[in-house]
């Protein structure tokens, strides 16, 4: 389980611009939940994701995983189990590495690196049977430069290099915004077979409330650090995009977007 106890978190004290985000913030996630975060610009989305991850630091409060409290380790050591897609397709991947490179540094994520070769030739084809299964003919371009690639099957590939091993949580910061719409319907399916089949814990913030109603089995509209609307199970379910659509509009002309 994740915690989130009490957190206060504050960008700019003392100066004009200060904003108070979270003022008490509490949010449990249970093992296994595949949450759906939306919400206005400036709602503190991305500020929960990044405070999850260890990116930002709180100005008081606790996270805990398990009971054991996380709140002061390092990024780095959050991110052993931790597998993070962000919404610009370049952040998950290495443009001058090959796809075979960049699944094999995927692959030893967590693992001790000797003097030994980059690329394990006998996971070779594991490798292209998984890109085979996504559809989009990266099996045929393991050599190809990562860069050379479109942003959707660079989304595709960060998608599979951030799950190919055991993790706790999966965090999604909009991962099809920035994709054409028929390629975020696979990005999206895909997260969906993944999430399924590995049991993984998942967060998923996106503006796209169909996405965010059709996938998970909780819901979380976020606005002015509180989480407005929070929905599980059976009531998740019952949702439809027509339900939270007034809410999320409205709020969106309060804040200006």
């Amino acid at each position: 389980m994740l915690e989130l106890k009490h957190v206060h978190k504050m960008y700019n004290p003392g100066t004009i611009n200060e904003i108070c985000l979270f003022e008490d913030f509490n949010l449990d996630i249970e093992d296994g939940q595949f949450v759906s975060v939306v919400g206005s610009n400036g709602s503190g989305k991305t500020s929960m994701l990044n405070i999850i991850c260890g990116s930002i630091p709180i100005d008081s409060g606790s996270i805990l995983v398990n009971g054991t409290d996380i709140t002061r380790q390092r990024d780095y050591i959050r991110h052993r189990k931790i597998g993070r897609v962000f919404q610009d397709p370049s952040k998950g991947t290495c443009p001058s590495m090959t796809i075979l490179e960049n699944l094999a540094i995927a692959d030893n994520k967590g693992k001790g690196y000797g003097l030994g070769r980059g690329t394990n030739r006998a996971r070779v084809d594991a490798y292209r049977q998984m890109l085979a299964s996504v559809n989009l003919g990266l099996e045929d371009k393991l050599h190809t430069k990562v860069g050379a690639l479109s942003g959707g099957q660079r989304q595709t590939l960060a998608l599979l290099m951030a799950t190919m091993n055991p993790i706790e949580f999966l965090i999604l910061d909009e991962h099809t915004a920035a994709l054409d719409p028929k390629t975020a319907e696979i990005v999206m399916e895909l997260t969906g077979k993944i999430v399924e089949e590995k049991k993984v814990t998942t967060i998923m913030v996106t503006h796209n409330l169909r996405y965010a109603v059709e996938y998970g089995d909780r819901l979380l509209m976020m606005h002015q650090g509180k989480a407005i609307i929070d929905k599980a199970g059976e009531e998740k379910k019952a949702i439809k995009v027509e339900d939270i659509l007034g809410t999320f509009n409205q709020i969106s002309i309060e804040c200006g977007n």
